[in-house]
């Protein structure tokens, strides 16, 4: 599948700091939120393909890509609210929100924020699932590893690292699926305020034991909100397994495992990512907000019972089966 073509990055300030993003398009809205250290380019594989028939929006999160880097909130809830900021601005009401790894936390975040901005949820090898990551990961957030970083990750140490990555990519050997992918996010660390800003957000999100960021607590809600779970098989990142656990603490959801893709399914087979978000998106109806609805099921801290009315243009919830089906 070819890159996209016409994803010219444009910039809006928002809060005092700039945020860039792609918008090419035209239908229903898709939101497509990075991971940590990534940037709107990983999703460039896609784009093409869904944007003609639908409005893609790619933004770069705040610390990352060209975005603004400043002190400031790098928090689930914050991501999300910069999220639900940069719709505003750009006049998009309601999306289908579509997060990669930390951007699927993101995507969780935003839909129990604003579920009335909330069509449906994809989430591509995402975090919040549980503790297991990559134990190079926590260790980023030891004492003392900002000057490690800053170590690893000067010039000298990328013009030979970054080549390194991408040969061992190459070799096909176990374990190396994500390393062409994870080059880009190492390359782009060499800046400090990139490395800053990494820092941030992993110490929002990660600690020495993992992951310390769940939708578990809250994962019934998605039952108001169609969703779709794509990983890949050779994930190095954050284990398959955690997509076989998805079928039960999303039991309403579509779960889908790329055989030989690692943590970036979305960019190493981009064809079988368009076809499988596609055909969930015409599989599915958008969720309609009914905040009587969301509110009881809040109280009770129990799943809701889906309820249709006959005009299925007034669906107002729709359960999504492990077989696909929409009921």
């Amino acid at each position: 599948m070819a890159q996209a073509q016409d994803a010219r990055v444009q910039t809006v300030r928002l809060h005092g700091h700039d945020r860039a993003y792609v918008k090419v398009g035209k239908g229903p809205a898709l939101l497509l939120i990075h991971g940590i250290g990534s940037r709107h380019e990983t999703w460039l594989p896609v784009i093409d393909e869904l944007a003609k028939t639908h409005t893609v929006i790619a933004p770069d999160l705040l610390g990352h890509g060209q975005s603004a880097k400043p002190r400031a909130d790098y928090s689930i809830g914050g991501y999300a609210n910069g999220m639900r900021d940069l719709l505003t601005v750009l006049g998009v009401e309601r999306v289908t929100v579509v997060g990669h790894s930390l951007g699927g936390g993101v995507a969780m975040q935003f839909a129990y924020q604003f579920p009335q901005r909330t069509e449906r949820i994809v989430l591509v090898g995402t975090g919040g699932l549980g503790p297991e990551v990559n134990p190079i990961i926590p260790l980023c957030t030891v004492a003392g590893s900002n000057m490690t970083l800053a170590a690893v990750t000067s010039k000298p140490v990328r013009r030979l690292g970054v080549p390194l990555l991408r040969l061992l990519q190459k070799s096909g050997l176990p374990m190396t699926a994500d390393l062409e992918q994870l080059a880009i996010v190492y390359n782009d660390l060499g800046s400090r305020a990139a490395r800053e800003a990494f820092r941030h957000v992993l110490r929002a999100i990660v600690d020495w034991r993992g992951q310390i960021v769940t939708m578990n607590d809250r994962a019934y809600l998605t039952e108001f909100i169609p969703t779709l779970v794509v990983w890949g098989e050779d994930d190095t990142v954050i284990p398959v397994k955690h997509a076989y656990a998805a079928q039960d603490k999303l039991p309403h959801a579509r779960v889908e495992v790329f055989k030989d893709a690692g943590h970036f399914p979305h960019a190493e087979q981009p064809e079988l990512f368009v076809e499988t978000l596609s055909q969930f998106l015409a599989d599915t109806q958008p969720a309609r907000f009914d905040p009587r609805r969301w509110n009881r099921v809040m109280k009770q801290g129990t799943r809701a019972v889906f309820e249709t009315v006959p005009d299925q243009d007034e669906v107002i919830g729709v359960r999504l089966y492990k077989d696909g089906t929409a009921h």
